[in-house]
C-alpha cells in the first residue's frame, strides 16, 4: 500500500513538474479522444496565410510536425511550440452521416467533440449527410435566422454557414450565410453538406440548427424566408456568381405578414444558351387567378403583393459547346402599403411618335439602415424601381413608395425634318405635355432632339419670354432652364444654359441640336405655364450659332462663348446681334484684356460691326489686346471666329452690354448752331464770288465733270445697251443740274459745323446689314491685322471702291483738270459709255 502511495506520489510529482516545465516554456498540452464508430475526423493544419516571421510547429510524440490528423477511435496528446498557435493553425472537425445504409440521426445537431477540449484555433465544423435521391432533408435554423452573402463577403461576427447540396457526385453550393437574417429553413434532396466556421475567440458551443426528414421536393432546394416586419432580403441562385446547374429548379418561399406588401427586384442576372425548354421565373401569388405567373428574367417583376408567395427559377437544356451562364441575384422588399398605391395614373402616348418617358430613382447615399422601397407599378403588381414607357400605347401606372421625392422623370422626344421643302418655315412648340405634369413625381429633364438635313436647313429657337444666359456673374435662379447643345454625332458643342428673365430673343443654330428643359424645384408644375419655346426650321447658314439680344435698360447683359469651361471648338464661328434703342447708348465691355489663345493653324478673329455705319473693327484674338469699354450708338454685331488652337490654350470670351440714356447738352447745341451759321455765311460768300468771276466763261469750255446724284437718269433715249443693266451701270445717279454748294459741300462738312443733308453729299453705300452677321476674314490668313475702318481695308476684304455700287460720270478722254473749278452743266450731246 505504501509502495502504491509512493508510486502515485511520484506520478503526481511528475505531472506537476511537467506542468511547471510547460508553464515555464509557455505551451499547453491538449488531449483529443474520438469515440470509435463516431465517423468523426479532426485535422489540424496550417492556416492561410501563415506568418513566416516566427515559426510554429505541432509537438506530437516528441516530434515537430505541420499537420495532425485524428481519426475515430484514436486518442492523441499534442502541444504547440509557440504561445500563439491561432496565428498559424486551423482545425477542421468533419462528421460523415450516412442515411443510405441506416437511419439518420434527425434532430438537433451537436458540436462533437466539445469546444472546451479543442485548442483555441479558428475552427470549422463540417457535417456531410448522404441520402437517397428520393429523400428530402431539411435544415432548420433557430433564432437568429440566416442572411445570405455574396462570394468574398464576410460576416461581422466571423461566424459563417456554408451550405451545399448534391446532384449525384457533384457538389452544388447553395450559398454562404451570416446571422441576423430571414432564412429559417433550407430543404434539399439527395444529401447536404453543412460547414460552420467561427473564430478562435468565439465562445460558441452549439450548432444552431437541426436536421429533419422530409418527403421528396423534386428540385434542387427550397429556401424559406420569413419576415416579421418591414425589411429586405438579398438572395442568389445556386453556385452564384457561377452558373446555375443545367435544367434544375430552385424555389424560394416567402412568409409575409398580411398587413405588409412585398416587391421583387432583380439586381443582376444572366441567361444561358438554351437548346431545349426556356429559362424563366414562376410566381405563386395570393389572389392571382392564373398561378403560376410566368416571367422572363428581363421582365419587370411583381410588386405590391399581399401575403405569402413563392418564386422559382427554372433552367433549361444548355448548348454543350457554348452553354453560357444562368445566374440571378434579387431583392425582396417588404413594407407597409403606401397611400399612392391605390391611385392609378394614365400616361397616354398613343398619339406620340419617337418619344420615351422614364421614371427612375434619384441618386442617393447608401444607408446601413432599412430603407423602404420606391417602386413604379404597371397595371397591378408588375413593379420595378424604374420604368420606361414608349410611344404608341396608353399606360396605367401606380406608385408603391413612401416618399415620391425619391423618384424623378426623364423624357425625350425627337422632331425630325426629313424634307427641307416641306418643313422649312414650319414651327413647333416645345412644351411639356400635360400628362407628365399631372404625375405626382418631379420632372427632371425633358429633351427635344431636333434633327435637320445637313447643309439644307437650320433651326431658330424663339422663347415666349426672353432668356438669360447662365454665367458666374449672373446665375439662373429660376425653377427651370434650357440646356442647348449640339446633337451632331461626334461634335461636342454646348451652347449654354438659359433661363427666363433675360435679354436673348432668339437662338439660331446651324445643325442638329438638343434642347433640354431641366427643372430645379419639385413644384415646377406650378410654373409650367412660363415654359414655352418655339422651334422653326429656317434657311441654312454657316455659323455654329447666332444670338439675337435686346439688352434691358435696367441691368447688364452677360454673354459668353459656347463651351465656356473647355473653349470654343476649332474653326467654329458664333455671332451676337445686339440691338440698341434710339434713345440709348450701349457700353460693350470684355472681362479680360487678352484671350490667351495660341493658334496652331489659322487665325482667331473678333469682328465688331455697327449695323448703320457699316464700319467693321477686326481684332486678332491671338495677338491683340481686347478693346477697352466702348460706346455703341447703333445696333451692332459681335462675331467671334476660332482657329485650330494648340492644346491647353482654348478660346473663351465673356463680355457684357449695358445701356444708358443718350444725353444732350443745350449749351453745346446752341454754340454749334451759331458757329455753324457764321461759317455757312462765310462759305456761301466765297462760293458766290467764284460764281460771278467765272460767269462770263462759255458753258462748253473745258471737260465735263460728273457729280454724284442718286435720283437723275442721264441715259440717252433709245441708246442701245452694251451690257446687262446693273445698278453699277445705271447712270440715273448722275446730276443733270448742279448747285455750287453740292460741289464744295464736302469742304464744309469737314469743319464739323456745317449740317448738310445726306442726299446732297457723296457717301459710300452702306446697305442693310441687320439680317446677317459680318463675314469673318479667311481662316488661313496670317497677315497681322489691326482695327479696320473704311479708310484702311483689311487683307481678305475688298476695298471700298471695289464694293461701291455708285459710280461717277467721266469725260471721254479720261482726264479731269484739277485747276479748272468751273461747274458747267452737263453736255447733253455727249454721253459716257458704261465702263469708260
Amino acid at each position: 500500500m505504501a509502495g502504491l502511495n509512493c508510486g502515485v506520489t511520484v506520478a503526481l510529482l511528475g505531472v506537476l513538474l511537467l506542468g511547471a516545465a510547460r508553464l515555464a516554456r509557455g505551451v499547453e498540452a491538449y488531449e483529443i479522444a474520438l469515440p470509435r464508430g463516431s465517423n468523426i475526423m479532426v485535422l489540424i493544419k496550417p492556416g492561410t496565410p501563415t506568418l513566416p516571421v516566427k515559426p510554429c510547429h505541432i509537438v506530437f510524440s516528441k516530434r515537430w510536425v505541420t499537420t495532425l490528423s485524428i481519426k475515430a477511435g484514436e486518442k492523441i496528446v499534442f502541444s504547440f511550440s509557440c504561445r500563439d498557435p491561432e496565428n498559424y493553425f486551423v482545425i477542421e472537425i468533419q462528421k460523415n452521416i450516412d442515411c443510405m445504409s441506416g437511419p439518420c440521426p434527425f434532430g438537433e445537431v451537436h458540436l462533437q467533440p466539445s469546444t472546451s477540449v479543442l485548442p483555441t484555433l479558428n475552427r470549422t465544423f463540417i457535417w456531410d449527410v448522404k441520402a437517397n435521391k428520393n429523400i428530402g432533408l431539411e435544415l432548420q435554423f433557430s433564432l437568429p435566422r440566416l442572411r445570405q452573402i455574396g462570394l468574398g463577403e464576410s460576416c461581422p461576427d466571423g461566424v459563417t454557414h456554408s451550405i451545399s447540396g448534391r446532384i449525384g457526385a457533384t457538389l452544388v453550393r447553395i450559398g454562404t450565410f451570416c446571422s441576423n437574417g430571414t432564412v429559417s429553413r433550407i430543404k434539399m434532396q439527395e444529401g447536404v453538406k453543412m460547414a460552420l466556421d467561427f473564430p478562435w475567440f468565439h465562445d460558441r458551443n452549439v450548432s444552431g440548427f437541426s436536421i429533419a426528414n422530409r418527403s421528396s421536393i423534386k428540385r434542387l432546394c427550397i429556401i424559406e424566408s420569413v419576415f416579421e416586419g418591414e425589411g429586405s432580403a438579398t438572395l442568389m441562385s445556386a453556385n452564384y456568381p457561377d452558373g446555375f446547374p443545367e435544367d434544375e429548379l430552385m424555389t424560394w418561399q416567402f412568409i409575409i405578414p398580411e398587413h405588409l406588401r412585398a416587391s421583387v427586384s432583380f439586381l443582376h442576372f444572366n441567361v444561358s444558351n438554351c437548346v431545349r425548354k426556356e429559362e424563366r421565373v414562376e410566381y405563386y401569388i395570393p389572389g392571382s387567378t392564373t398561378n403560376p405567373e410566368v416571367f422572363k428574367l428581363e421582365d419587370k417583376q411583381p410588386g405590391n403583393m399581399a401575403g405569402n408567395f413563392n418564386l422559382s427559377l427554372q433552367g433549361c437544356d444548355q448548348d454543350a459547346p457554348n452553354p453560357g451562364i444562368l445566374r440571378l441575384q434579387f431583392q425582396v422588399l417588404v413594407q407597409h402599403p403606401q397611400s399612392e398605391s391605390n391611385k392609378t395614373y394614365v400616361v397616354d402616348l398613343s398619339n406620340e411618335h419617337a418619344m420615351s418617358l422614364t421614371i427612375e430613382p434619384r441618386p442617393s447615399k447608401l444607408s446601413l439602415k432599412f430603407v423602404r422601397g420606391c417602386f413604379v407599378c404597371l397595371d397591378s403588381w408588375t413593379c420595378s424601381t424604374n420604368l420606361t414607357l414608349t410611344a404608341g400605347s396608353k399606360h396605367k401606372i401606380s406608385f408603391l413608395c413612401d416618399d415620391l421625392t425619391r423618384l424623378w422623370i426623364n423624357a425625350e422626344k425627337t422632331i425630325s425634318c426629313l424634307d427641307h421643302r416641306y418643313c422649312q418655315r414650319k414651327s413647333y412648340s416645345l412644351q411639356v405635355p400635360w400628362y407628365i405634369l399631372q404625375l405626382p413625381v418631379q420632372l427632371r429633364d425633358f429633351s427635344w432632339k431636333l434633327l435637320v438635313p445637313k447643309d439644307s436647313v437650320s433651326l431658330a429657337l424663339v422663347p415666349a419670354q426672353k432668356l438669360q444666359q447662365h454665367t458666374h456673374e449672373r446665375v439662373c435662379n429660376t425653377s427651370f432652364s434650357y440646356l442647348v447643345a449640339s446633337a451632331v454625332p461626334g461634335q461636342d458643342l454646348y451652347f449654354g444654359s438659359f433661363c427666363p428673365g433675360g435679354s436673348i430673343e432668339q437662338i439660331q443654330v446651324k445643325q442638329n441640336v438638343s434642347v433640354t428643359l431641366r427643372t430645379f424645384v419639385p413644384n415646377f408644375q406650378q410654373e409650367a405655364s412660363k415654359q414655352d419655346l418655339t422651334v422653326s426650321f429656317i434657311p441654312h447658314f454657316k455659323e455654329e450659332g447666332v444670338f439675337t439680344v435686346t439688352p434691358d435698360t435696367k441691368s447688364k447683359v452677360y454673354l459668353r462663348t459656347p463651351i465656356w469651361d473647355r473653349g470654343l471648338p476649332s474653326l467654329a464661328s458664333v455671332s451676337w446681334n445686339i440691338s440698341v434703342p434710339r434713345d440709348q447708348v450701349a457700353c460693350l465691355t470684355f472681362l479680360k484684356e487678352r484671350t490667351g489663345v495660341v493658334c496652331q493653324t489659322g487665325r482667331a478673329f473678333m469682328i465688331i460691326q455697327e449695323q448703320r455705319a457699316h464700319n467693321e473693327e477686326i481684332f486678332s484674338l491671338e495677338e491683340e489686346v481686347l478693346p477697352k469699354p466702348s460706346f455703341r450708338y447703333h445696333s451692332f454685331w459681335v462675331n467671334i471666329s476660332n482657329c485650330s488652337p494648340m492644346s491647353g490654350k482654348q478660346l473663351d470670351l465673356l463680355f457684357w452690354v449695358s445701356l444708358t440714356p443718350r444725353t444732350r447738352d443745350l449749351t453745346v447745341i446752341i454754340l454749334a448752331v451759331v458757329g455753324g451759321g457764321v461759317f455757312l455765311l462765310f462759305a456761301l460768300g466765297l462760293i458766290i464770288c467764284f460764281v460771278k468771276k467765272n460767269k462770263k466763261k462759255k458753258i462748253n469750255k473745258g471737260p465735263a465733270v460728273g457729280i454724284y446724284n442718286g435720283n437723275v437718269n442721264t441715259q440717252l433715249p433709245m441708246q442701245p445697251k452694251k451690257f446687262q443693266k446693273r445698278r453699277k451701270d445705271n447712270d440715273s445717279h448722275v446730276y443733270a443740274v448742279i448747285d455750287d454748294t453740292m460741289v464744295y459741300g464736302h469742304l464744309l462738312q469737314d469743319s464739323g459745323s456745317f449740317l448738310q443733308p445726306e442726299v446732297d453729299t457723296y457717301r459710300p453705300f452702306q446697305g442693310p446689314t441687320g439680317d446677317c452677321p459680318p463675314s469673318p476674314p479667311p481662316i488661313c490668313s496670317r497677315a497681322p491685322t489691326a482695327k479696320l475702318t473704311k479708310d484702311e481695308p483689311s487683307p481678305g476684304f475688298p476695298s471700298e471702291s471695289d464694293s461701291e455700287p455708285y459710280t461717277f460720270s467721266h469725260p471721254k478722254d479720261g482726264n479731269i483738270s484739277n485747276g479748272n473749278t468751273d461747274t458747267p452743266l452737263l453736255d447733253t450731246h455727249e454721253t459716257t459709255e458704261p465702263g469708260e
